[in-house]
């Protein structure tokens, strides 16, 4: 396999994590006596750019489809996130009436809501029909296409030339990274700014994240890494802030190397040593993560085992890739864990892709009263906890199993 970026020979193998469907391939009814596509789920390091990459197996548009379901606001905790980093922009970049918001996979609006509410204009690209649907449904202009260079030159032929561009939880989901990438320089005027959020891969290494692989994920990112592809793509990084979402995300300010003016902070070569000093350029610094995942899969098959032996009913929180990457490498299925539910309308009802277990409401949990309840999108611990303390009081127990198993409290 040749890296995305670099097209260096890769071989260095991160993480193994067995075969799987597309994580966010959910099942109705009608397709449960059909059989699925699994894939190899594998994650390769670059030890040239260092870009640690999934294997190539999926086709995008077949991950990205029509019935993605998939909708940003369903975390009340993600929606403050974002709000207040349109309040954050707007200041900043002195961002007004006359001023042109392009945001990349923009999603059901979850973002771009809150520049429809300060007279921004602004524009969402996304290829997903079920979630652009809804972002029109809140007044949001939506292109459904993947972005890519060749769109980015269609907008500036339009005079849709970007202030800001804003880029959330998508630069690790796009297999031509480069192509993307340059979309942004073209895309951007000569004193615009892009913003970009991903998960770090420091977190994701240091914290035992190994359920943030899934095949969606096409890349895992450091800042190292992102800076080389920015660098050969007409961009230059010149801020990052190191945020809690996703487990630990940052997000990188960039502008045009050929033009931009923002001056360069101390914090993105301060956070560029620290990546070189644990050891990120090595190739030991991936060694042993192997094993982190298999403890965590045996310590859930532990738990799992001893629950059912003891006649309790285990159930899980949140329908999220992450948790169907933890259960289909654990290899569980609805006789360890019931069901799981979901506040997502477009997830209940259906089923978990590989597992098929059964997606329910989170109302249904009041009727059922389980014993535990494991929380999947681990890196939404404190928003779920809140949302089930009636179940709690009664006896019911949260748990967790990233970054190890503990009982959430």
């Amino acid at each position: 396999m040749k890296c995305r970026h670099c097209g260096s020979e890769i071989k260095n193998l991160f993480v193994d994590l067995g075969s799987s469907p597309p994580s966010n391939s959910y099942l109705s009814h009608k397709y449960l006596n059909l059989p699925e596509k699994w894939y190899p789920l594998r994650v390769l390091c670059c030890n040239n750019c260092w870009l640690v990459q999934t294997e190539d197996f999926v086709a995008e548009d077949e991950m990205f489809s029509s019935e993605y379901a998939y909708f940003s606001s369903f975390s009340s905790s993600f929606l403050t996130h974002v709000e207040n980093y349109v309040s954050k922009m707007v200041d900043r970049f002195g961002l007004d009436k006359t001023s042109n918001v392009v945001e990349v996979a923009s999603n059901d609006g979850y973002l771009l809501q809150y520049f429809v509410e300060k007279d921004i204009p602004c524009l969402g690209v996304e290829p997903t029909l079920s979630t652009a649907a809804t972002a029109r449904e809140k007044g949001i202009e939506v292109v459904t296409e993947f972005f890519a260079e060749k769109i980015a030159l269609e907008f500036v032929s339009q005079g849709k030339s970007a202030d800001l561009i804003v880029a959330n939880n998508v630069l690790a989901h796009v297999p031509d990274i480069n192509d993307f990438v340059k979309g942004f320089s073209v895309l951007l005027n000569p004193k615009g700014v892009a913003t970009f959020e991903f998960p770090h891969l420091v977190n994701l290494v240091e914290n035992n994240q190994f359920d943030t692989v899934y095949h969606e994920h096409y890349s895992y990112l450091s800042l190292t890494s992102v800076n080389a592809i920015f660098e050969s793509n007409n961009l230059s990084i010149f801020d990052v802030d190191e945020l809690p979402t996703h487990g630990g995300s940052l997000r990188v300010y960039a502008q045009r190397s050929d033009s931009g003016e923002q001056p360069v902070g101390a914090n993105v070569g301060d956070l560029l040593v620290r990546e070189e000093e644990i050891g990120l350029k090595t190739v030991d610094y991936y060694a042993g993560f192997q094993k982190k995942a298999e403890e965590i899969k045996l310590s859930l098959l532990e738990f799992l085992i001893a629950a059912k032996r003891e006649g309790k009913q285990v159930v899980g929180y949140g329908a999220a890739a992450k948790g169907n990457t933890m259960i289909n490498y654990a290899g569980v299925g609805s006789d360890l864990i019931s069901y799981v539910v979901d506040k997502n309308p477009a997830k209940q009802n259906m089923f978990l892709p590989g597992s098929r277990i059964p997606i329910k409401s989170v109302e249904y949990l009041k009727e059922n009263r389980p014993d535990y309840i494991i929380i999947l999108p681990w890196n939404l611990s404190k928003e779920i906890k809140g949302e089930l303390i009636d179940l709690t009081s009664l006896g019911t127990n949260l748990v967790r199993f990233i970054p190890e198993f503990g009982v959430v409290t």
